[in-house]
């Protein structure tokens, strides 16, 4: 009866401790789930969508101000709706679309072989230490160099052809993204790197499925900003690179209003620039970059 009567408050405590332990996971699972309702998509595009269009406004508010104070002559300040009329007579020219689309595709092939080189490159820098060693800092040298530098020795070596074009694209996109992806690779944990040796994840095959998965949020942001310098660079080199074999495109075309001194075609072809550059962020970069994040429990979709 004894033993009986000891043995009873031990089981009890037990019961108590279990109890305590099964509580507080329960409080550290609370603790990371996020519970979130669903919005509608149309009320979550709305919240979305609403603070831009008001940043819109207000830069369309003040620059019809400046308009009309004519802080600037009207010659040299055309209003928006000056600037409206002129990307009109470009669409009912027929012309505009063909304008976009030859930026378009001299932007996508340069990035597209940027994306190749630089993958390449930035794989062998993050490898190798003595190739780290040697070209590390000029790749970030050439990171900083303004793309418009590379446009005259560009002209010598391939004169007014896409060769030269394309030439400065690359030049200006291959260092972002090589450096972007050698910014992965240093952020993976080694132990992760030692465990994809050991299941026999080496060579080829380590880098595809263990090398690049890890580094992949360094590498989306370094494809980013790879495609912000390609745009760039494209820019500055079809604003000097003009011949009426090459086609025109949206710098072409800004650099044929400055010399026809109609400023409602330049800013047209500013605005058009600025648009294709967003569009190409929020429908592409934008989207992979949240399923990316979402994969690894660093995004929470609401």
């Amino acid at each position: 009866m004894a033993s009986t009567e000891t043995k009873a408050p031990a089981t009890a405590a037990e019961g108590d401790g279990s109890g305590d332990i099964a509580g507080l996971e329960a409080g550290l699972d609370a603790l990371e789930s996020r519970v979130v309702d669903r919005q509608p998509w149309l009320r979550t595009a709305a919240s979305k969508a609403f603070p831009p269009l008001v940043a819109i406004a207000i830069v369309l508010a003040l620059w019809q101000l400046a308009y009309h104070f004519a802080l600037k002559p009207h010659y040299l300040l055309p209003s928006p709706v000056d600037v409206g009329r002129s990307l009109q007579q470009k669409w009912l020219e027929g012309t505009l679309l063909s304008f976009v689309w030859t930026s378009v595709s001299r932007g996508a092939l340069g990035f597209l072989a940027s994306v190749v080189l630089g993958t390449a490159l930035g794989l062998i820098v993050a490898q190798v230490k003595a190739v780290r060693a040697a070209i590390g800092p000029i790749l970030s040298g050439l990171q900083s160099l303004p793309s418009v530098a590379w446009v005259p020795a560009a002209i010598i070596w391939f004169g007014l052809s896409d060769a030269t074009i394309y030439t400065v694209v690359l030049l200006g996109a291959v260092p972002s993204i090589a450096n972007g992806l050698v910014a992965g690779v240093d952020q993976i944990s080694p132990l992760y790197l030692r465990a994809g040796r050991t299941i026999g994840a080496t060579g080829l095959a380590g880098v595809r499925h263990v090398l690049l998965p890890a580094a992949l949020p360094g590498y989306i942001a370094g494809l980013k900003q790879g495609w912000a310098f390609s745009w760039r660079s494209l820019m500055a080199a079809e604003l000097i690179v003009n011949a009426p074999d090459l086609g025109t495109g949206l710098g072409q075309l800004l650099e044929q209003g400055r010399e026809l001194q109609d400023m409602s075609w330049v800013l047209s072809a500013i605005l058009l620039i600025l648009i294709v550059g967003i569009g190409i962020e929020l429908l592409i970069f934008a989207p992979v970059e949240r399923r990316v994040l979402r994969s690894r429990g660093l995004l929470v979709k609401s």
